[in-house]
């Protein structure tokens, strides 16, 4: 259990990786007024056109 491991807090800083035991802290926003993130809609699919009935 050393810096070759990658499931160990030391392997993570060792290889500069992220994950469950090196995990990032969520900071709240410093700006009260900083508008919220806005995502797009999903899109809508148009039905397929009705088939042409054949006489």
């Amino acid at each position: 259990m050393g810096k070759g491991d990658r499931k160990t807090r030391r392997g993570k800083t060792y290889r500069g990786s992220y994950g469950n035991n090196r995990s990032h802290t969520v900071v709240a926003p410093a700006v009260a007024g900083k508008p919220a993130v806005v995502t797009k809609p999903a899109a809508v699919k148009k039905a397929a056109p009705a088939r042409k009935k054949s006489a």
